[in-house]
C-alpha cells in the first residue's frame, strides 16, 4: 500500500502554483466568454503570493494547503478567493493530525473540502460551478480507496473523473456568479471554476505521483 507523507507536500503544493500560472491567461479567456474575465488574474495572484512567502520554507502538505488558503480567502478579489480558500483551509484540516496520507485519507481531505464549499455555496452537480468537477473527483477517489487501488491508479482515475466533469460544464446552463444572468446563453462554454479546479487536481494527482516514484 503505498502512502504520501505529509511531510513531503512541499513539491506538490508548488507543482499547483506552477500549473496556475502556467494557465493564467486561458483561464482569463474562458471567464471572460460569460464571466467579467479576472478569474486567471486573481488566481494567479493568490497563487504567486504564497510561491513568494513559502518557496524559502518547509512546510507539509496540509501546512501548504491551510496558508495557501488563507492567503485566498483573504488577499484576493473576486468570488473565487473565499471559495478556493474554503475548499483548501477545510481539505487541510481534515488531514492536519495524519504523518501519511493513504488514498481514503485523500479523499476524506477533499471531500471534506467540498462540503465546507457547500455549506458557502449551495452549488450541486450540474449547476455550472466547479462542484462538477470536485464531486466526481471526491467520488472516484472513494471508489478507489474502497477498492484498495494504489495511489496511481486512484489518482489517474480521479483526474479522468475531474477532466469528465470539467467537460460536462459547457453543456450546463449557469446557476451562480455573473454568468447565471445569461441564462442559456452561458451554455456552450466552460465554466472557469470547473476548469481551474481540474488544473488544480490534476497537478496535485501528478505531483504527488512524483513524489510516490521518487521514494520508491
Amino acid at each position: 500500500m503505498t502512502v504520501f507523507k505529509n511531510t513531503d507536500g512541499k513539491p506538490v503544493l508548488l507543482n499547483i502554483v506552477k500549473a496556475i500560472q502556467d494557465n493564467k491567461t486561458y483561464l482569463g479567456d474562458i471567464d471572460g466568454l460569460i464571466g467579467d474575465g479576472d478569474h486567471g488574474m486573481n488566481m494567479n495572484k493568490g497563487f504567486t503570493l504564497f510561491e513568494t512567502r513559502f518557496k524559502d520554507k518547509d512546510f507539509t502538505f496540509t501546512e501548504g494547503l491551510d496558508e495557501l488558503g488563507n492567503i485566498l480567502f483573504s488577499e484576493i478579489g473576486g468570488s473565487m478567493g473565499p471559495i478556493y480558500g474554503t475548499i483548501f483551509m477545510d481539505t487541510s484540516e481534515a488531514g492536519e493530525d495524519l504523518d501519511t496520507i493513504t488514498v481514503s485519507d485523500l479523499s476524506t481531505m477533499l471531500e471534506a473540502g467540498l462540503k465546507g464549499l457547500q455549506e458557502i455555496v449551495e452549488a450541486q452537480v450540474g449547476d455550472k460551478t466547479l462542484v462538477d468537477t470536485l464531486s466526481p473527483a471526491v467520488d472516484s477517489l472513494k471508489a478507489s480507496a474502497a477498492a484498495g487501488e494504489d495511489y496511481n491508479t486512484a489518482l489517474e482515475k480521479m483526474k479522468a473523473a475531474a477532466e469528465a466533469g470539467k467537460e460536462s460544464t459547457k453543456d450546463l446552463v449557469a446557476k451562480f456568479g455573473r454568468s447565471s444572468r445569461l441564462g442559456e446563453r452561458s451554455r456552450g462554454v466552460l465554466d472557469a471554476g470547473a476548469v481551474s479546479c481540474c488544473i488544480i487536481l490534476t497537478a496535485m494527482a501528478d505531483g504527488i505521483c512524483k513524489e510516490l516514484s521518487s521514494h520508491r
